[in-house]
Formats: structure tokens, C-alpha cells, sequence
């Protein structure tokens, strides 16, 4: 099945496309801009950037537009793109008029900085910017001076007026905006940043609002028989329940899966000529009771798990069209049914138990036990109240135990809609006149007590303090409520959709114009902040709360749902639209992933690589769908997004400038980008004259006041990009490349490449080999190959030999004796090298956790004295390296300081923050995680949670991700699953001592940081071998004899009680006397012949 979804404006070449894809759990006012119109204006083509003249007309066009926008369709039934709403490309909505938003405050926060509300550029205005304008003047010349980071503070401080004195904000809106590091900024270059990062902005808040419907309808098999469903209602847990006018009632699961059925009828429909039909259904889940309203004015209670028949109340005054159930505390519940003749009846039950089992103890009519409606008048644990509400059928009718009120509608205008209480006010002069006349008067008052029982199903009118009436053209066929958004919202005949305050009856507070046929329901998705709607012409139309806008049409020709609609409902928990006509439609509905279980997402595709700002405190990510997102890396929250960085192509490396203010990013297109990420404007595109090979990693160096770009990739081949603020070309071309990268370069693809200052590079490649590079004369300094790995039987092991990681070690570049430079390999091998003096191996050891995998990133500590290593399963090892391989070569392995598994699939990035020992990493799983440098889990990308990086109480720790949890490959080793120990010793380790008196639990070792010792040997396919001399040693050690088991010692060490004199137990011990036994009983004398013939048998 295609998705349809309503598609979007069009892009800009210059810049990437935003949009909000995945699990971001932030609210959409925090991503719309705060200076933006809430209502949305008429379509406008995205422009480029312009100059100031162009910005300001457009702050002129301020509320001019309606924010009607209708989707369309082909003639073959496809959805055409939703009218995109103009955006308002100004910096305020109304002059001097600024939006603060809710900012995050933790108790006892140990942050340095204050808690942040709205950014400066949110705060300007209207009046604000021709302020700035006037300021970027230069009064010398006709012309627009370009300003210093001080001049431009004291403009912002001018023109703004801002109360607070801390130029954190603006020093940080001027790096934004001096991207190229000049130390100067013009008027036409703050205009282009604001009006890009606007742009972005609304785009995004538009393009996350996005509905993805699965079309067309899946049609499922019903067990209704060709009867007709009228009622289609769901279960707290998601489960639908389908109902159909035999008294066939059906559960499903959330997916619309058939779990059980039965026929609730069949033995009362047998012994009568007609059938009864059921009217109404309702699922009393407290008591699990299955209650049914019938044409023969019954109301049916069935068992929830049997489907047995339990009682019924009969002789009713009316036939029950609606029915409604709420439990309104223990053992407390209200019933509700609305009748054709505007009425609202309510049993109120105070003890449902006691009530129930009463019931049942009643006569049986047709097989089930009934109770008449008077004697539930009249029964002193029951009230029943009838009121006159409507002047038409009652349509619809919800209690709602949050406002403690009844909602009911119905077809007449002027009591289309009605809140009503449910037992009434009491009237104080009535009450004091029947007090009265109960103290002089007592026959006068028993008769009218008589009277009122006998009456008890006389309709009364609700006083007019005790309803709220709205009164609608055509009045109203279906409607909902909404507690958490406090609105309500109606339907009917007109075709308009009203969106009310449950407190102003007097004017809706919008109307939802689109339908062309009666509205049949209406759903809230409060979570969703969405409205869901159906006509009979079965049209549906998705909406959106806060800008009252029609989201997605779906039309017939699309979900190609046939004949007339006789029930529907949106599942909010499994999020299903079920429409029922001649057959069960389902339609799924794809949305962000919020509950379903633990799990959080960072992105919907891999993360290859996840890079830490200190300049703006941001974390930056990148995924395979070339998505690149912003995050704020104090609490976690999302701040910015953009998509198509590399149009169709993903993203496979990242890296920062030297002041932190652009994001290079490479792609499998071959291309490099520079960007200004904080509004997502393409700077610069990067190509290769000739071969599009894909571009693996990248770096920038600062050598000799010059910077350049260097990447690396398929093409085997050294890129050099120089970085000048002289060259504006917006495409640039690599410089000539170097002689020994063109004679003795690599042969393979070339995986990583890494740089040292001020000269060194390192490259690695498929094959296993790395080269180091002088950067200033562009020879090599040596090609470093590891050794193969030796079979037993002499031979070469034949494996990958792929180096995917390389890292310097930053403070031993001037130490020519120590090894600088730490390269991956096979095996999960870590290579520590020496680079001078044509290059020697120091060390190589494994470091995988269990199974052999490979290593896939390292990052080395500011310090250069820890080492962390993550590998392809999701493991993260840190070891101490400061004086490992310093100064002499080592067949020793460093201490490892702690290991934990960080995600359930490769780690493809390692980010270390080393003023707050934080670190960050991303992996295939599509989450980015901080740990703090310990192992302690502090959150992921995405989480609804935020958390503040300076308060350790905020971090997830001591939980873990739930999918790093339930996974198996998270299990800790133990000695007797990795072969390091016999079930025979774990179970004795205590008891089973070697000749030196230590234990034999393999685990002393692993705490010196050595490999832990095995019995035996692993071979080349990981299987455990045993030698003769092995099972000799054992035989002759007995370890069975010496091993007496715990419960034995436990009892041979005990301490034999004390002797405190007096008796001892067995004196304590009371005697009782046998009774005399029976004489024993004489044996049977036998005669002779009885011996011969032991069958006594005669011829």
C-alpha cells in the first residue's frame, strides 16, 4: 500500500528542505517561530535570499490572508498537495508584542548560565528592524556600514531594548549570522539569516503536521453475517468491539484481527416468532458486562468473558436508542440512555456489586433474569432521574465524569447541544415548603411521596443554572469532547464542522468548512492535536487544532470504501480509522511512534554520525535519509531540523570548521556541502571534476594560517578543498593532487582518514593498509601493514582485513619513541603504532566483548590518558592508556576502566565532552544516546523527558534503554557460558581451591585487567578443545571428592548448641498411653484333604 500524504511547498536550490520526520517529542509551538502568525496565510513561492528591501516589504503583508487551504484530487484518485499556507516572513505578528515560551527549570539546577526563555532574534519586531536599519546606516556615506561584535551589541542594545545585560545571546546571533569568521557583519547579511531561518522555521512547523494514511482501505472478513454493525467501539486497551443489530458482538485487536465472537440471542430469538434487535451497545469493562439496549424496551446485561446472559431491566418507558455507561467511584457507576423522545434517563447505582447479584436472584423471563424499571426506582441503592432535554431524538449522549456533566444532541436547533448535570439542583424554597409541610402536615406529605413513586418516570426540565444549551443551525448529528484542548466539537446536516468552548454557547470559536454532505462522526485526537472527520459521502478530512486548517482529504477514489456507511471509529490507541459499510474498511494511519513501549527514536533511519558544538552548545546528527537535526545538548530538546542535505543520497560523514559556526557534510552522491546549520543555507557544494564515488570521511586542518577541506572516499584518492572567504563560487573544485597520492597512494577504497597538528595525516584503506602523510610537502612518511593473523597448522588466516578507524594520540606527537597513532583492524584488534622512523607496530590486542566483531569508532580523551572504543555491537569499552606503549613496545593489553553496551547495533560515532565527562553516541538503531564517561545513562535524542546536563538527578541512570535491556547479547559473561569455567567449578567455587589457595572463578584476573584465564585452548572457529594432558590434570586433581557442596559445609561448620542445663528436648517431649490392642486372631485349621484339594472341588 502507498502512503498518502498531503506534500508540501517546493524547495529551495540553495538550501535544504526542513521538516520534522521522526520521534521529536517537542510541541508544536516550540518549533513554530514565536514572531509567527498563528493563523496561516495564502500560498507564496519560497524566495531566495534577497536583499533588505525585499524582507521589509514583506513585513508589510502582515494578516491579510484567510487561512482557508482544501486539498484536491485527480481524476485517478490520487491526492493532490494540500495548499501550502503563506508563511509570514516577518519578525513579529504585532508591534511591540513578543511570545514568551515555557522554558525548562529543574530544582537546584547547577547550571552556570541562566535558563533561556525566547531567542533575541524572536524578540524583534517590526518596529525593532527599522530601528536596526537606521543603525547599519553610515552616516558618511549613502550606504550600509558593516558592524564589529561590539558595535553590533550596542546597536541590539539600542534598537531592542533589552532588560537583561548578559550579551551571551547576541555574541552567539552574531556568530550565526558571520559564518565565514570575518569579524563583520552588514545589514543585507542579518536580513538574509533572519528571513532563511523563518522560512525553515515555518516550513517546518508546517511539514510536521503532516498526515500519513495508508490507502486504500483494508478490508477485513466480519463474523456479523451479513447483518448490519451499527455500533463500533473500543476498549482502554485498544481493543474494537463491533456489534450488530442480531446481537452479534465481535473483538478485535488493535489491528483489526479477529480474537473472539459470539451470538448473545440465539436462545432468546428461538423461542419467538420475531427477533429482537439490539439498538445500542455499551461495555461495562469494571464489572466486565456487556450491556444492550433492545427494541422491547430492555436493557440487557451479558458477561464479558461467557457471553452468558445475567439480567436485564425490563419495562422501560421508552425504547433505549443510546445507551452510556460511567463508573463514578467504588462500587458507584451511572447508566444512561438517551429515548425518541428527547429524554435522558439515568440510573445512578451506589452499590453496583450488591445491586448486581440481586438482580440475578430475579425471575427469569426467556431465560434471563428481569427486573422492571420500577422496582430500580424504588430500590433503595438506585435513583432513576428522566429529564426532558430535547424537543427531537437524542443523536448522541456522552457522560463525562471529568466536568461531572451529561452531553447529549439531537437534531432540533434550539436544543441542538445540551450540558446537563445529572441529579439537578435543589431547590431551597421547595425543599423548606416540604420540610414544613412534613412537620404539620404529615398525611398531606406521605400523599405526596405516594404520588411522586407512582410518577417516578414522569420527564421533568432541568432548571436553567443546571444545562448549558448551544443552539446550531440544523442541529447537531454527532459530536466530541475534549478535556485536555476544553473543546467541543459538532457536526450535523449544515456540513460545517464547530469548534466550541464547553463555556460560551453564545459563538463557536472556529468553523471547519469543507464538506460537502452531512458530517456522520467526529473523533479528538487530543494527543495528536487533530480532529478527525467523516461525511456520508465518505470523505475524510483530517484537522488541525491550533490553526484551524484542513490537513489531508482522503476521497472514495482513493480508499475505495463502497456502499453506505453504517458505523465508524478512530482507534486513538492503536491509531485505526474502521469504517463500516457492507464490509469491515480499515485504514491505518501512520504516525510518530509515542507509545509504543520504551522505545525512543532519534531518527527513522540509521544515524551515521552524531558531532558535538561546543560554540552553540548543539549536537548535530545525521541519518541515511539525509535528515540533519539540531539538538540542544543542555536538555536534550530538539531545536532545528533540515532534510534533502544530499537531495535521494545518505549522509556517511560529518565535521566542523575550526570556529565551530559550519557543518561540512559528505554524502554516497560524492559531494561535499558547507552549511550554516543554524538555518540550514547551503554555503558552498564541493565537487570532484570527474567521478562521483562516494565520500567516506572528512577533516578540516588549519596549517600555516591556511584551511583546508580533505576528504577521502572511493575515488582512492586524497581531496584537498581550500577554505578561502576570497572564493565566491558556490561550486568548488578540488586542488591538483599529490604526486605520492598518485604514485604510491592507496590501492583500495580508502575508509578514514584523520589529521595531527600541524603536519601530520593518516589515511586507511579496504586492504588494511595505513599511510601517513606530510601535510605541508605532501610525501608520505610510511605505509603501515599489520601482520596476518597464523593458523595452527601454519597457514594465513583469510579475513577481512579492513581498517575503519584511525586516531592520534594528540600529546605524543612530539615523543618519536611512543606510539601516536591507534588504527582498528580484524578481530576486533586495536593497533598501536609508531609513525616515526618508518613506522613500527607496538601492540595488538583484541578487545571485543563476546563474540569476535569489529571495532566501528574510537575517540581518545582531551588528556590522552583514556581510550574509548565502541564496536558492531553496540558495545563501548574504555581503556587507560596513559602510559601504554610510551615508550617501548608491549605483548600486554592496557587496563580496560569499564565496558557497557550503549545500543543494540553498530555504534557508528563516538563524541566526547570532556568538560562534563559526557559521552555521546549514534548507532544503526537510530537513536543517539549521552552517557556520562562511567557508563551512566543520561537519555536519548528524542525523549519526552528533558534533562539538564548539570544536574545529575536529571539523568536516566540508574535505567537503562529498554531495547539495550531485553535484548540477549546484553547478558554479562559468566565463566560458565564462555567456557572460562565447568558448571562442575561455578557450582564449588567456594570449595575448590588451587595449590596457591585462590579461587578458581576466572574473575581475579579480569579485575587486574588480564585476560582471564581458560581451561583449554579456543580454536579458529571459537569451539572449546580439550588435550590428553588436560583430562589427565583433571582426573588426577578429583575435584568431585574435594567438592562437598554448600549445604554439607554449611552443616559441618555450625557450632554445636551450648548445654544451658535443665531438661533437654527429648525430656521436654509429652507421652501419651497406647490403648489396649486386640488379641491377635487364631489362623485357619486345615484338614488333610483340604491340603490335597486346596479348591475344595468334588467329581
Amino acid at each position: 500500500m502507498a502512503p498518502v500524504r498531503g506534500l508540501g511547498g517546493p524547495y529551495r536550490p540553495v538550501s535544504a528542505t526542513p521538516v520534522l520526520q521522526s520521534d521529536v517529542n517537542a510541541s508544536f509551538d516550540d518549533w513554530r517561530p514565536a514572531t509567527a502568525d498563528a493563523a496561516l496565510g495564502n500560498l507564496l513561492q519560497t524566495p531566495s535570499p534577497g536583499p533588505a528591501g525585499d524582507l521589509e516589504g514583506r513585513f508589510s503583508q502582515l494578516g491579510k490572508a484567510t487561512p482557508e487551504r482544501l486539498s484536491t484530487q485527480t481524476e485517478d484518485g490520487f491526492l493532490k498537495a494540500e495548499s501550502s499556507p503563506q508563511r509570514r516572513l516577518t519578525l513579529g505578528t504585532v508591534d511591540d508584542l513578543t511570545r514568551k515560551t515555557e522554558s525548562f527549570t529543574v530544582s537546584g539546577r547547577l547550571s552556570k548560565e541562566p535558563c533561556r526563555t525566547v531567542k533575541i532574534e524572536e524578540r524583534i519586531n517590526l518596529e525593532h528592524l527599522f530601528k536596526l536599519k537606521q543603525s547599519f546606516q553610515d552616516p558618511g556615506r549613502d550606504c550600509m556600514a558593516m558592524l564589529n561584535l561590539e558595535e553590533f551589541k550596542k546597536v541590539i542594545h539600542e534598537s531592542v531594548e533589552l532588560k537583561t545585560k548578559d550579551d551571551g545571546e547576541i555574541t552567539e546571533l552574531f556568530m550565526k549570522i558571520d559564518s565565514s569568521s570575518l569579524g563583520v557583519i552588514g545589514w543585507d547579511q542579518f536580513c538574509t539569516y533572519m528571513q532563511l531561518e523563518y522560512e525553515e522555521k515555518e516550513e517546518a512547523y508546517l511539514r510536521m503536521k503532516q498526515v500519513h494514511l495508508h490507502t486504500p482501505a483494508v478490508t477485513v472478513t466480519s463474523p456479523h453475517k451479513g447483518e448490519n454493525i451499527f455500533k463500533v467501539t473500543n476498549m482502554s486497551d485498544g481493543t474494537c468491539v463491533t456489534a450488530s443489530q442480531d446481537g452479534t458482538v465481535a473483538f478485535w485487536s488493535g489491528s483489526m484481527e479477529l480474537k473472539r465472537h459470539r451470538s448473545l440471542m440465539t436462545e432468546q430469538n428461538a423461542s419467538r416468532h420475531k427477533s429482537k434487535w439490539v439498538t445500542d451497545l455499551v461495555l461495562m469493562s469494571h464489572y466486565t458486562k456487556i450491556i444492550l439496549g433492545t427494541g422491547d424496551r430492555e436493557i440487557q446485561f451479558y458477561e464479558l468473558s461467557t457471553f452468558e446472559p445475567y439480567c436485564q431491566i425490563t419495562s422501560l418507558e421508552t425504547t433505549p436508542l443510546k445507551l452510556d455507561y460511567c463508573s463514578t467511584g467504588h462500587d458507584q457507576c451511572l447508566l444512561l440512555y438517551g429515548d425518541s423522545e428527547g429524554c435522558i434517563n439515568i440510573i445512578i447505582i451506589k452499590g453496583v456489586g450488591e445491586t448486581l447479584r440481586t438482580w440475578k436472584k430475579m425471575p427469569k423471563t426467556e431465560g434471563i433474569a428481569s427486573v422492571t424499571l420500577e422496582k430500580v426506582a424504588r430500590s433503595p441503592l438506585t435513583q432513576f432521574l428522566r429529564w426532558k432535554v430535547h424537543d427531537d431524538w437524542v443523536a448522541e449522549l456522552k457522560y463525562y465524569d471529568q466536568i461531572r456533566s451529561v452531553i447529549s444532541c439531537s437534531n432540533h436547533e434550539n436544543t441542538a447541544l445540551v450540558i446537563g448535570c445529572t441529579v439537578g439542583s435543589t431547590h431551597v424554597e421547595a425543599q423548606l415548603k416540604d420540610i414544613k409541610e412534613l412537620s404539620f402536615q404529615p398525611e398531606l406529605a406521605e400523599r405526596k411521596i405516594k404520588m411522586s413513586q407512582q410518577n417516578y418516570a414522569a420527564a421533568r426540565r432541568r432548571l436553567e443554572a443546571d444545562r448549558t444549551v448551544f443552539q446550531i443551525h440544523k442541529g447537531v448529528k454527532v459530536f466530541d469532547y475534549s478535556k485536555v484542548k476544553n473543546m467541543i466539537v459538532t457536526g450535523g446536516m449544515d456540513r460545517i464542522i464547530r469548534i466550541w468552548n464547553p463555556y460560551v454557547p453564545s459563538k463557536p470559536t472556529g468553523m471547519l468548512r469543507g464538506h460537502n454532505a452531512p458530517i456522520y462522526s467526529l473523533f479528538i485526537a487530543a494527543d495528536e492535536s487533530r480532529i478527525y472527520s467523516l461525511s456520508q459521502d465518505k470523505i475524510i478530512k483530517v484537522w488541525d487544532i491550533r490553526d484551524q486548517v484542513c490537513l489531508l482529504t482522503v476521497r472514495p477514489k482513493t480508499h475505495r470504501i463502497r456502499g453506505d456507511i453504517h458505523a465508524s471509529l478512530y482507534n486513538n490507541v492503536a491509531k485505526v480509522f474502521v469504517i463500516v459499510t457492507d464490509v469491515i474498511s480499515v485504514i491505518t494511519h501512520k504516525v510518530k511512534n509515542h507509545g509504543l513501549g520504551e522505545m525512543v527514536l532519534t531518527h527513522k533511519e540509521s544515524v551515521r554520525a552524531a558531532r558535538y558544538n561546543p560554540a552553540f552548545k548543539h549536537i548535530v546528527t545525521a541519518s541515511d535519509g539525509s535528515v540533519i537535526k539540531l539538538w540542544d545538548y543542555e536538555t536534550g530538546s530538539a531545536v532545528f531540523e533540515f532534510t534533502k542535505a544530499h537531495e535521494d543520497s545518505s549522509i556517511t560523514t560529518m565535521a566542523f570548521d575550526s570556529s565551530g559556526r559550519r557543518l561540512i557534510t559528505g554524502g554516497r552522491d560524492g559531494k561535499l556541502k558547507i552549511w550554516n546549520y543554524n538555518n540550514g543555507h547551503c554555503l558552498k557544494n564541493l565537487e570532484k571534476e570527474e567521478g562521483m564515488e562516494e565520500v567516506t570521511d572528512v577533516t578540516y586542518v588549519e596549517m600555516n594560517k591556511n584551511r583546508y577541506i580533505i576528504s577521502v572516499g572511493w575515488d582512492r584518492h586524497i581531496n584537498i578543498f581550500p577554505d578561502s572567504v576570497e572564493d565566491f563560487f558556490h561550486v568548488q573544485y578540488p586542488m591538483p593532487r599529490w604526486q605520492d597520492d598518485i604514485m604510491r597512494g592507496h590501492k583500495e577504497d580508502i575508509l578514514c582518514i584523520t589529521s595531527c597538528p600541524p603536519t601530520l595525516l593518516a589515511t586507511s584503506s579496504y586492504d588494511g593498509e595505513v599511510i601517513v602523510w606530510n601535510l605541508a610537502s605532501g610525501h608520505t612518511y610510511c605505509h603501515l601493514n599489520a601482520p596476518d593473523f597464523i593458523e595452527e597448522g601454519g597457514g594465513i588466516v583469510d579475513e577481512d582485513r579492513s581498517v575503519g578507524q584511525l586516531e592520534f594520540i594528540p600529546s605524543r606527537r612530539l615523543i618519536k619513541d611512543s606510539a601516536q597513532l591507534i588504527a582498528s583492524g580484524p578481530r576486533g584488534c586495536l593497533h598501536f603504532w609508531k609513525v616515526f622512523d618508518g613506522g613500527q607496530l607496538y601492540a595488538r590486542f583484541s578487545c571485543y566483548h563476546q563474540n569476535q566483531t569489529y571495532i566501528s569508532s574510537l575517540i581518545v580523551s582531551e588528556d590522552s590518558n583514556t581510550l574509548f572504543v565502541g564496536d558492531g555491537l553496540g558495545f563501548v569499552s574504555v581503556w587507560n592508556i596513559e602510559s601504554y606503549c610510551l615508550n617501548k613496545p608491549t605483548e600486554d593489553q592496557p587496563p580496560m576502566v569499564g565496558s557497557w553496551r550503549a545500543h543494540v547495533k553498530t555504534v557508528t560515532s563516538l563524541n566526547l565532552v570532556d568538560e562534563q565527562n559526557v559521552l555521546i553516541t549514534s548507532s544503526d538503531d537510530c537513536t543517539v544516546r549521552l552517557w556520562t564517561t562511567q557508563g551512566h545513562y543520561i537519555g536519548t535524542l528524542g525523549q519526552t523527558k528533558p534533562w539538564d546536563i548539570y544536574d545529575p538527578g536529571t539523568y536516566c541512570h540508574p535505567m537503562v534503554p529498554y531495547d539495550v535491556l531485553v535484548d540477549p547479547m546484553s547478558l554479562p559473561n559468566h565463566p560458565a557460558l564462555d567456557g572460562r569455567m565447568s558448571v562442575h567449578e561455578v557450582i564449588h567455587a567456594e570449595s575448590i581451591q588451587d595449590e596457591s589457595g585462590s579461587t578458581k572463578d576466572g574473575l581475579d584476573d579480569e579485575a587486574d585487567g588480564k585476560a582471564p584465564s581458560v581451561i583449554g585452548h579456543v580454536g579458529p572457529s571459537g569451539d572449546l578443545k580439550y588435550n590428553d594432558d588436560m583430562i589427565a590434570k583433571e582426573i588426577k586433581a578429583k575435584p568431585y571428592r574435594e567438592g562437598t557442596g554448600k549445604r554439607l559445609r554449611h552443616e559441618q561448620l555450625q557450632k554445636p548448641p551450648k548445654d544451658r542445663g535443665g531438661p533437654n528436648t527429648f525430656q521436654g517431649l509429652k507421652c501419651f498411653d497406647l490403648d489396649d490392642e486386640p488379641p491377635p486372631l487364631n489362623p485357619p485349621q486345615r484338614n488333610k484333604d483340604r491340603l490335597l484339594d486346596p479348591f475344595d472341588l468334588k467329581l
